[in-house]
């Protein structure tokens, strides 16, 4: 079977369905995303593995897996999202040691967030990609829809809700000073809210530029 190369486009939340979160693949070499409900624990582990800069005060417990694995020379090669049943999707993680592969089954929001530790590939099957993959797209197919309407499809995957959902709205961090922005993103990541931590940083480095 054909595996299909996945790059992490985001992480999205609903407010309209308390602690859903859903990790947004996109095909490398194409126009679908493979959207995947994922856990609040594994959407922080994964935001902050995404935001480089940000340094937990503690090794969170997929850092602990990866000083671990460094620790006795276990290499993550790839992870592969090799199947789909009744909307769960099902991975594996090829690793390595001692020039001896090894394949060990994962919850596929784990093995994403250690595969952003290792920089290791992320790959699914063509047949999953064709079954659960979207187009965001217009119905006119030739203008990609707006960032609003996009995220109404993702919060309709999150809360299975067929009418309309109510728009996906994070804080505007615009509005602060730099000084009092620093100041927040030390005690997000202080009290280990690294969603936050993330979004307070990607205001900074906008001001940066």
């Amino acid at each position: 079977m054909s595996l299909v190369r996945l790059n992490i486009k985001g992480i999205s939340y609903s407010q309209t369905q308390n602690g859903a979160y859903a990790l947004i693949l996109s095909e490398e070499k194409g126009e679908r995303k493979l959207p995947i409900v994922i856990g609040a624990f594994e959407a922080q582990s994964i935001a902050i593995a995404l935001e480089k800069e940000i340094k937990p005060p503690r090794p969170l417990t997929h850092d602990l897996f990866k000083n671990f694995a460094d620790r006795f020379q276990i290499v993550v090669k790839q992870v592969i999202i090799h199947k789909l049943v009744d909307g769960v999707f099902y991975s594996s993680i090829i690793s390595e040691r001692d020039g001896i592969e090894e394949i060990v089954d994962a919850r596929t929001s784990d093995a994403i967030a250690l595969a952003l530790r290792f920089n290791a590939p992320i790959f699914t099957y063509k047949a999953i990609l064709d079954k659960a993959g979207i187009y965001l797209k217009t119905a006119s197919k030739e203008e990609k829809i707006t960032k609003e309407e996009e995220e109404v499809v993702i919060e309709k995957l999150l809360t299975g809700d067929d009418k309309e959902s109510q728009k996906i709205v994070s804080e505007n961090y615009s509005k602060y000073t730099s000084k009092e922005l620093n100041q927040m993103l030390d005690e997000a990541v202080h009290n280990e809210d690294y969603e936050k931590a993330a979004a307070i940083r990607d205001e900074i480095s906008k001001r940066e530029k």
